[in-house]
């Protein structure tokens, strides 16, 4: 029996035909954001297309700062350049952050490894709302060049998919979650 090994090209394309269609999706529902929302016609829109899109994204717990800085940043990408952004993950409780840093420490060996990719929940900007795993690469790829317009910032060199909201101003890059132990999320206003 011959294995079959998958058009490595094949995801690539699929994911631009989804984004081609998305971006139809959205100019179609224009109108209807217009006689719905005058003045928020194309986030209106864009929302319901990304949501065809993304149908698991969720947004809830986002603190409003940074769910209003994500939805802006995403309505200008999709508008002005094409490109889709996506929520893979953003506010987590507690308990599910600790559940994932307990399976990292078990998967690395220890907890000093472990923090290079996640953090216990008291350290960690989605428990408290403002950090975004987003998606697909050339959306974050927007967003790092962007971001800074709306306060989202990449800030570990090693995942390129984690963006945080700093309303005050661009953070230090860091090497990885756990480069600064004391690096703690600052109070929200």
């Amino acid at each position: 029996m011959t294995s079959v090994r998958p058009d490595p090209g094949w995801a690539h394309r699929r994911d631009r035909w989804y984004a081609a269609i998305t971006r139809v999706l959205a100019a179609a529902l224009l109108p209807v954001a217009f006689v719905l929302t005058p003045r928020r016609a194309r986030r209106t829109a864009c929302q319901w297309a990304l949501a065809v899109r993304f149908p698991a994204e969720d947004l809830a717990g986002l603190t409003p700062a940074t769910r209003a800085a994500f939805i802006a940043a995403r309505t200008q990408a999709l508008w002005r350049d094409g490109e889709l952004i996506g929520l893979t993950s953003g506010h987590r409780d507690a308990g599910e952050q600790e559940r994932l840093f307990a399976a990292e420490v078990r998967r690395s060996g220890s907890t000093a490894a472990a923090r290079r990719r996640a953090l216990p929940p008291h350290e960690s900007r989605h428990v408290a709302g403002t950090a975004l795993d987003v998606r697909p690469f050339e959306g974050a790829r927007w967003l790092e060049r962007h971001g800074a317009r709306y306060h989202l910032y990449r800030v570990y060199d090693n995942e390129w998919w984690h963006f945080e909201h700093w309303p005050d101003g661009r953070p230090e890059r860091l090497p990885h979650p756990g480069a600064l132990n004391h690096r703690l999320p600052r109070p929200l206003r």
